[in-house]
């Protein structure tokens, strides 16, 4: 038996190269993770400063301050707290299915560019926030902004990037993540030394700029080849876009299979009925693991909650917004290197190995805490504290060049073209509830577990490390038309594709 892997060979050869149209043009739909990266710092920076809370959350504020007899794990527990930064993440969810109707009909760029207008809005209000409701509503219109551009910005990258490049290409999306939160958590830091209280503002009121970008940016991107074809008669515009993004006229191999994708595609009239047949399930289930076991690692407890985290064993304001700037330093770098190496070592060995290294380094964490942090008192003290903080940075280094890029690239990767915006949409849609579920109970939890938080993250890690060694093919140089060829050949897959071989597994 053949674990996990699939074969690497396909039944055509395609031509073209990496020009700078397309990656000037993936450039600029990358900035679509701008935003998502800095809300995602911006949230947990924030929800630290002592004046944000003071002013929206008295409650925390004042146990944070006074309070000396509830558990350093539960000075944070809040519900209203939780509702804040998980809000955007209900909103995101409802959005991505909307988004799929508008990616199929009109083509990736309008989604690109709602995406953009929405966080553009949802910023102005939350910098000009006067009561909570002004803020949680903020944060909805910022949720639909990323639940449109993380359902089309993926998308948008695969079918651009030429093959062979397709990994670095589309782990772009993380990476500009990564960027978004390391600019945000630098921001947090030096807002939080604003005299007057009114930091927070300009934390949260420059999520305009990302979003300015995005927006600005769509509406000079070309459409992907592949999105023409689904959508125009004529065929003619599609092909001189291919060998526009190719650079070359030697585009026919590639070009009739988007062809025969687009034919498949129309002849389905409803995309979310059609991908629970038996022939779309290696995909569907894919769409639906995959962002949960990405959700599961505890990333977003570093992501959101770092600072918060950083306090609670023993480091003062300042010192927790600078430890998070670290994380997220570690992070982005990470990532740059999975884009270097992705499409030479493949997806699976980033996930088996950066898998490997999150689960020492919660293991580590989880036991030191539970070792030296009690429920009460000044926290770890300074040495451990920073050990704790070297950890924590190993364990985001290996979500950087794994689960983190990974998670987005697979998805974007795997589908055929007649369920590609529906999957991408099931994709996005779990992945913020589950982001809407880890954010909703993280503080509550670790109030209730302590330090069993990370046993329990870590647990998450070994199922889905298991899972990736046993179930995930190789999906590198495969060319994204002609996918089914890895899920025929995978030795549990295969079996049930082989069953059904009429309808779209058979476009290659």
């Amino acid at each position: 038996m053949v674990v996990g892997v699939g074969s690497s060979s396909w039944s055509k050869e395609y031509s073209g190269k990496m020009t700078p149209f397309v990656l000037f043009a993936c450039i600029v739909a990358a900035t679509g993770g701008l935003i998502f990266g800095y809300d995602i710092g911006i949230s947990g920076g924030v929800t630290s400063m002592g004046p944000f809370l003071e002013k929206f959350f008295p409650e925390v504020y004042k146990k944070m301050q006074e309070d000396s007899i509830s558990s350093n794990y539960c000075k944070f527990d809040s519900e209203l707290l939780t509702s804040f930064t998980s809000s955007l993440y209900i909103a995101g969810l409802i959005s991505s299915f909307f988004a799929s109707s508008v990616t199929r009909a009109y083509g990736r760029r309008p989604s690109i560019l709602i995406g953009g207008a929405a966080f553009l809005a949802g910023s102005a209000l939350g910098g000009a926030a006067m009561n909570i409701y002004m803020l949680i509503f903020g944060r909805v219109l910022l949720g639909i902004g990323v639940g449109f551009a993380n359902q089309a910005v993926p998308l948008y990258l695969s079918e651009m990037a030429p093959p062979r490049y397709r990994g670095a290409i589309s782990n772009g999306f993380q990476f500009s993540v990564g960027i978004g939160a390391l600019a945000a958590n630098l921001i947090n830091y030096g807002t939080e030394k604003i005299s007057g209280g009114w930091g927070w503002r300009v934390s949260l009121a420059l999520a305009a700029v990302p979003a300015s970008l995005l927006t600005v940016g769509s509406l000079i991107l070309p459409d992907t080849p592949n999105s023409l074809i689904e959508r125009e008669a004529s065929h003619d515009k599609a092909k001189m876009m291919l060998q526009r993004i190719r650079g070359t006229t030697n585009i026919n191999n590639e070009f009739e299979d988007l062809i025969q994708a687009s034919k498949i595609s129309k002849s389905i009239s409803h995309p979310f009925k059609n991908i629970l047949k038996k022939r779309y399930r290696p995909q569907l289930v894919m769409s639906i693991a995959i962002p949960f076991f990405q959700q599961v690692t505890g990333i977003n407890v570093i992501a959101f909650y770092a600072p918060l985290l950083f306090r609670t064993i023993g480091f003062g304001e300042s010192a927790s917004l600078m430890s998070a700037v670290v994380t997220g330093l570690v992070g982005t770098i990470s990532t740059f290197i999975s884009m270097l190496t992705v499409d030479r070592f493949g997806r699976r060995t980033l996930l088996l190995v950066g898998g490997a290294q999150m689960l020492v380094a919660q293991m580590i964490v989880g036991g030191l805490i539970g070792a030296k942090l009690g429920d009460h008192g000044e926290g770890l003290g300074k040495a451990w504290s920073y050990f704790v903080l070297v950890m924590i940075g190993f364990y985001v280094a290996g979500f950087g060049w794994s689960w983190g890029p990974l998670g987005w690239l697979i998805p974007s990767e795997i589908f055929p073209l007649e369920i590609r915006s529906a999957g991408q949409s099931i994709n996005v849609a779990v992945n913020f509830l589950f982001t809407f579920i880890v954010a909703q109970t993280f503080l509550a939890m670790l109030c209730r577990l302590k330090f069993g938080i990370f046993f329990f993250f870590g647990g998450w890690v070994a199922v889905m490390t298991s899972f990736v060694y046993l179930f995930l093919p190789e999906t590198k140089n495969v060319p994204i038309e002609q996918m089914g060829s890895v899920w025929r050949e995978h030795w549990f897959w295969g079996k049930m594709v082989k069953e059904s071989k009429a309808g779209a597994i058979e476009l290659e």
